[in-house]
């Protein structure tokens, strides 16, 4: 629960300096808000690390693939690092490049779901007698 009060508190430094600053020098503000959202990425790394553990641990057990698994991390890594673009894009001013970059990155999340999708319904047919 004390990173959720770090991640605001920096979110919230962030859109204010980003508020006092894009008046006097709107690079800067654009700059200040990329650096708050990498710092906030970065708190989060060690939480990332025990949801690979996790996975890790559903691979093992269940002796699927592990090339699925990486795939699904993939795609969830793409979903969100677009996601984050976009919204720089919307920052920016450029909310119709970020909507591009939205529709682009749910092109490639379907294409790279797709050995998923077929893994899936091989196990289903697997099951039916």
């Amino acid at each position: 629960m004390d990173l959720v009060y770090k991640i605001v508190a920096v979110a919230l430094i962030g859109c204010i300096a980003t508020i006092v600053v894009k008046p006097v020098r709107s690079d800067y503000a654009i700059l200040i808000a990329l650096a708050s959202g990498v710092i906030i990425l970065a708190m989060l790394v060690n939480y990332l690390t025990s949801v690979f553990d996790a996975l890790k641990l559903i691979i093992n057990t269940t002796g699927i693939s592990g090339n699925l698994y990486s795939l699904l991390i993939k795609i969830v890594g793409i979903g969100y690092l677009i996601e984050f673009t976009a919204g720089i894009c919307a920052d920016t001013g450029n909310s119709s490049l970020g909507d591009k970059v939205l529709l682009g990155g749910k092109i490639i999340i379907l294409v790279m779901a797709m050995p998923i999708v077929t893994s899936i319904l091989q196990i289903i047919m697997e099951l039916l007698p």
